[in-house]
């Protein structure tokens, strides 16, 4: 019999988007919807298995984790890669890493989604309603404001590129951004300060790094308008949140729209939970359908190349 198991699988739905059923007989798949992190609960769940399918950082698999699975096998991640699995624990004791293809981008649609929920008082007009009410708050317009785009890569690009739409400034800032890739995107390059001195909304696309840790500071935030929102999308630790969290209570900006956190799931005495003025969703921006159709159907594709004898898409320190 060879077990296998799915972790982390918050929305249930697992085992909709793969035929499951299509694995050989002496397969067995359970699905776990809560998430552990203390390593002996881990441990004593995640033991009997020959395969888990994880979700790109939700699970982390360091040595210490990967140690203690005398029976684990397999191991598949989601995307392209995870940089939260100790491949080289893996190769020692002879487990085999594979990923799904990367999926689909719709975390920019998703940061439209905060923003507009924002600037429009979506969740508060919306609770207002069912609750009786009839327009509580002044919306505002996006036409003539300043969005400030911090890193302008893939997401970053077309996050800019739906604010010039809306007829929005739209001006730019990274650690390595030119003059020219800036013109090429259609935006202006600015240096840090004064993109959040002058932006009505700043939102946050650059690649969780030892570099980019920290980059949105308390210095950073008291430059910003008392009107003005920040956006982030893209990992919670680039923010300093024990300073969002002080911007936000005490005035210094009017709030957020957050997808993502330093701890995740967001624990349920975080202040980030009731910060007035917010939007917050549960890192849900790049969960679509589609991608986990893509990528649970793309781990099965993994696990009967392995049983097959020949694996697919395996993940190697030089791919992670």
């Amino acid at each position: 019999m060879t077990r296998i198991a799915i972790l982390d699988d918050y929305q249930k739905i697992a085992m909709q988007s793969a035929d499951w059923d299509s694995l050989p007989a002496d397969c067995s798949v359970d699905v776990f919807h809560d998430h552990l992190t203390d390593l002996p609960a881990l441990t004593d769940r995640l033991h009997p298995y020959d395969v888990l399918v994880i979700m790109r950082e939700r699970t982390p698999f360091p040595r210490a984790l990967i140690e203690t699975l005398p029976n684990l096998k397999l191991l598949v991640s989601t995307s392209g890669r995870n940089k939260s699995i100790d491949l080289a624990a893996c190769g020692e004791r002879d487990v085999l890493v594979c990923h799904t293809e990367l999926g689909h981008t719709p975390t920019a649609e998703h940061t439209w989604g905060l923003i507009l929920s924002l600037a429009k008082r979506i969740p508060t007009e919306d609770r207002g309603t069912r609750e009786g009410h009839w327009g509580i708050e002044v919306a505002d317009g996006l036409a003539g404001k300043v969005l400030g785009v911090i890193g302008l890569g893939k997401l970053g690009s077309k996050v800019a590129q739906v604010g010039k739409l809306f007829d929005m400034e739209v001006i730019a800032w990274s650690p390595n951004l030119t003059d020219d890739r800036a013109r090429q995107i259609g935006v202006k390059r600015v240096e840090k300060d004064v993109l959040f001195a002058r932006s009505d909304y700043v939102t946050v696309h650059v690649v969780l790094s030892d570099r980019s840790r920290g980059l949105v500071g308390e210095e950073d935030l008291a430059r910003m308008k008392r009107t003005a929102y920040l956006i982030n999308t893209a990992r919670g630790p680039i923010v300093d949140e024990a300073a969002l969290v002080r911007a936000v209570q005490n005035g210094t900006i009017a709030g957020v729209g957050l997808d993502v956190f330093g701890t995740e799931p967001l624990p349920q005495d975080d202040p980030l939970r009731t910060l007035p003025g917010s939007v917050i969703t549960p890192h849900i921006g790049g969960f679509t359908r589609e991608n986990y159709d893509l990528w649970y159907g793309g781990a099965l594709e993994d696990i009967k190349a392995w049983l097959g004898g020949n694996p697919i898409r395996i993940l190697t320190p030089d791919k992670n």
